[in-house]
């Protein structure tokens, strides 16, 4: 009978609940105490190698388990749900769920440990993973500017054309890598600093042999006005300016040639500092200084292009030792060209949350500020809304290229504001269901609101999908939805409106075979 009793040590409050079906109950117990025993003797902050003891526990008891019977329940706080309906194995955490495969080979004894690595890790060893590691780059050549959407991705979203995807799952990990170089730990001295090297910053953030080669740092500062009693609060909370992301551009010649231009990649992480979240709920709207005269007069809506103020404060404050985020991105753009300027080129700007807001700010500056600037190509995942309708009309005119990956079930892509006329060929649509548009009304009432700072809209083209399309995450939940490991299983996943997810793929395609 099944054997179920939880495991107290010392891991932070972990708690270890292990439920097999055995054969054998006496074998039962040998495992399980010998499991506890190495467990407690293991201390989180001075022994980090306690990991590998439980990940050696978790083989052993597989492979003595009963093949047929096998039940096992890891609750672990904090960490990741996962469930495993192929071999009745079930590890269940707090936010994301993600499916491990196991096959014959995997169960084996002599299996090397590291590959049990995935047993607490979100999306490990998800389908984005395997996926990358078995396609082979495709060589775009003459075809790159439809994929960086100089058509507006025409035919290629629904459904997803896969070398699309591959392009959308490869810039993603640039944005994942921006996500490990930071350090997230407050009590760290180099809290909130890269820390990685530009020249090794891409292989040890987990991004070896991409071609490209980190030129420049970029940092973010707020421009908030703390008051004087924050200075008795611990130093993070106080924490002004931090490490936002990276500029790379691709340098290895096979890889030039497979893109069919070069590249340049700028990268931005999402929120992860107090002052970060701060500004992100500044959600008024704000006039850009350095907007002109002409950009005001050709737009319909009297106020100019507008952007959350927040967003704005990050992208153009400075300190008095440092500069912008706004002059760091054009002092290297600068100088990017004069290098480059003669050679087929592309500027990619991707970024995730608070980063997909940044990228499309950074895109519409460099466009307004470099006027021979070459394709510039937006790719955001999870991102809020950003600008007034002004704002959006000005971006289609710069010719700036925005693609929004978008998750339904994701709180985040729904705010800050409520959304006029989403569409330029929507305009008598009905109010959308899925978020607070407003749409048909009179132009006059449409003019007064549009002159609030709560009236923003919708950007570029949008890829939406949805964590319940997925049949591996069994918990959709606010956090869950917006991380960026679910963005990019999901992107992995998608096939198209219809189908739309690769599981169910199989099936109706099948269907139609027949």
């Amino acid at each position: 009978m099944p054997y179920k009793r939880p495991l107290q040590n010392s891991l932070d409050a972990t708690i270890i609940t292990i439920c097999i079906d055995y054969s054998s109950v006496s074998s039962l117990f040998c495992n399980h105490f010998h499991f506890k025993r190495k467990l407690q003797n293991s201390q989180r902050r001075k022994h980090p190698f306690h990991f590998n003891i439980l990940y050696a526990a978790v083989c052993r008891l597989l492979i003595k388990s009963n093949p047929v019977q096998r039940k096992m329940q890891l609750s672990l706080a904090p960490s990741i749900p996962r469930s495993l309906p192929s071999t009745h194995l079930k590890i269940q955490c707090c936010t994301l769920t993600q499916p491990i495969k196991l096959d014959k080979k995997s169960m084996e004894i002599n299996h090397p440990l590291k590959n049990w690595e995935h047993f607490l890790d979100p999306v490990l060893n998800d389908s984005v993973s395997s996926c990358s590691a078995s396609r082979r780059p495709v060589k775009l050549g003459s075809k790159w500017m439809e994929y960086q959407g100089i058509r507006n991705w025409e035919g290629l979203l629904d459904p997803l054309d896969d070398n699309l995807r591959a392009e959308i799952l490869r810039y993603g990990n640039f944005v994942e890598a921006a996500y490990n170089s930071f350090d997230f730990d407050p009590s760290s001295p180099a809290y909130a600093t890269c820390r990685f090297p530009k020249s090794t910053l891409l292989e040890r953030s987990g991004l070896p042999q991409t071609g490209y080669r980190l030129t420049k740092h970029l940092r973010a500062t707020s421009g908030i006005q703390l008051p004087r009693w924050i200075e008795k609060a611990p130093s993070w909370v106080a924490t002004q300016s931090s490490w936002m992301g990276y500029v790379a551009v691709c340098q290895d010649k096979e890889e030039i040639s497979r893109l069919g231009r070069r590249d340049v990649v700028i990268s931005y992480r999402g929120t992860a500092t107090c002052l970060e979240w701060l500004e992100n709920l500044r959600a008024t709207l704000a006039n850009i200084p350095d907007a002109d005269s002409d950009t005001k007069m050709s737009s319909p809506c009297s106020c100019g292009p507008m952007v959350e103020s927040g967003f704005l404060s990050l992208y153009t404050s400075r300190t008095a030792m440092g500069p912008s985020l706004q002059e760091m991105v054009r002092e290297e753009i600068q100088r990017l060209l004069q290098s480059y300027g003669d050679e087929p080129l592309s500027l990619t700007i991707t970024g995730h949350s608070l980063g997909a807001a940044l990228a499309i700010l950074t895109a519409y500056d460099i466009k307004t500020t470099f006027r021979s600037a070459p394709l510039v190509t937006v790719i955001s995942f999870g991102g809020p809304r950003v600008g007034n309708r002004s704002f959006r009309q000005h971006l289609e005119k710069q010719g700036t290229k925005v693609l929004r990956i978008v998750n339904s079930d994701d709180l985040i892509t729904k705010v800050p504001g409520f959304v006029i006329d989403g569409d330029n060929d929507n305009e008598n649509e009905v109010i959308k269901k899925r978020d607070v548009n407003i749409a048909g009304i009179p132009g006059w009432i449409q003019k007064r609101v549009e002159e609030t700072q709560w009236a923003y809209a919708e950007v570029g083209k949008e890829l939406r999908l949805s964590s319940k399309d997925s049949p591996y995450i069994n918990s959709v939940n606010v956090a869950t939805c917006h991380e960026l490991k679910t963005y990019l299983h999901l992107v992995n996943g998608f096939v198209s409106s219809s189908c739309p997810f690769r599981a169910t793929a199989k099936r109706v395609l099948g269907k139609h075979t027949r």
